[in-house]
């Protein structure tokens, strides 16, 4: 058995190698390394497998979060609400612009941010809200998407874990993540479910007006050549990224099929377990599983943690501290009572997902687990 990676992405590129050293060679032969043909094919395939009318490619998940709130032309003390419980990219564009992040609490089963914890935490300086389909599975959108219409409000949808995760409406519609709001952001990060091999990143709408924003601000806030219509920022998706994207793209339901059936193994073999639980499916939204996510219980995280890198088995916490008390954002932001991340915080346990986990592997994983708890 081959040893276990949280993310096997050497494996993954292997089973693609000819493809992709091809569409990297072609691209270094044209020369056409910034805004490339390959981008333009990227964003036409993305666009088209989104169903999504319009996608501005550009250097990172970072950057698409911040020009996304340039483009809604939000102003200094302007409140977004965010949850507690997400990586910080999401309250740091709102620092970084003079914004103030409003953190509110999860819910425990899905991790993601709900209307009531939102509704709470509205007042009339809020202008936007960040919903981040967490690990994998999309937040409950439809209510969200009903109160912000309702109180004038921003939606921007956070994908960066969820991409190619579907939503159903209660009237059976069925919309990707980062497609139902005002704008959708993503990432392409290598460990991403849809992932390059550097950093890149995505930002989708169906809003005619927001795209033609969302395009000039990201190269500089040109609307032609030397000639700015906004203050922008410079972030591109490579040519050469772009053309690895392309051939991942084609993978990409292939890549979520087998996450899934990783992580079915992991219900079936983990769900009967006393002191551990297993991640909830939510019953509109598909869950593509960028992470699988376990709850310990009894303080049993770190002996856990322990005892698998004993076994050679990695395993990560997403997230040890809730946004509100880390340093950076003490001081500049408002906190609703946030105790579901508090106790999240603290027994949270994410353990090997990825394309590449063999029976034999998930086999090794899961009786170790067993094994733990059997003696624990």
């Amino acid at each position: 058995m081959e040893p276990i990676q949280m993310v096997d992405l050497k494996n993954q590129y292997n089973k693609i190698k000819s493809r992709i050293d091809e569409a990297i060679l072609t691209c270094i032969n044209s020369t056409y390394f910034i805004n490339g043909p390959e981008v333009a094919e990227f964003t036409g395939s993305l666009q088209q497998y989104l169903g999504v009318k319009h996608v501005i490619p550009c250097a990172n998940g970072t950057d698409a979060l911040q020009i996304a709130m340039m483009a809604l032309n939000l102003q200094r003390g302007d409140e977004v609400i965010v949850p507690s419980f997400t990586y910080v990219a999401t309250a740091e564009v709102i620092g970084l612009l003079g914004l103030v992040p409003v953190m509110v609490d999860v819910d425990p089963a899905t991790f993601n941010i709900t209307v009531q914890q939102i509704e709470e935490a509205i007042t009339s300086r809020t202008k936007a809200i960040v919903p981040v389909h967490l690990f994998g599975q999309c937040v409950d959108m439809q209510p969200i998407v009903e109160l912000a219409q309702k109180k004038g409000i921003h939606v921007i949808e956070d994908t960066a874990q969820a991409l190619g995760a579907v939503y159903t409406m209660n009237n059976g519609d069925r919309h990707f993540a980062g497609t139902i709001g005002d704008i959708g952001c993503t990432s392409f990060f290598p460990s991403k479910n849809l992932g390059c091999y550097g950093d890149g990143g995505a930002i989708y709408t169906n809003n005619e007006t927001l795209s033609a924003r969302l395009s000039m601000i990201a190269n500089h806030g040109q609307e032609k050549k030397y000639i700015h219509k906004y203050i922008g920022v410079n972030s591109r998706l490579d040519s050469i990224q772009a053309a690895i994207l392309n051939v991942k793209l084609q993978h990409l339901n292939e890549y979520a099929a087998a996450r899934q059936a990783a992580a079915d193994y992991y219900d079936e073999a983990l769900g009967g377990i006393d002191r551990l639980e297993i991640p909830y499916r939510s019953p509109n939204s598909t869950h593509v599983f960028h992470q699988y996510t376990l709850k310990v219980k009894d303080n049993l995280r770190g002996k856990l943690a322990a005892f698998l890198k004993s076994q050679g088995i990695p395993s990560m916490v997403y997230y040890p501290l809730p946004l509100s008390v880390q340093e950076a954002y003490k001081g500049i932001g408002i906190v609703n009572s946030i105790p579901v991340t508090e106790d999240l915080c603290t027994c949270v346990l994410s353990i090997p997902m990825h394309t590449e986990l063999t029976t034999d592997q998930l086999g090794y994983i899961t009786d170790s687990i067993r094994s733990f708890f059997n003696e624990n």
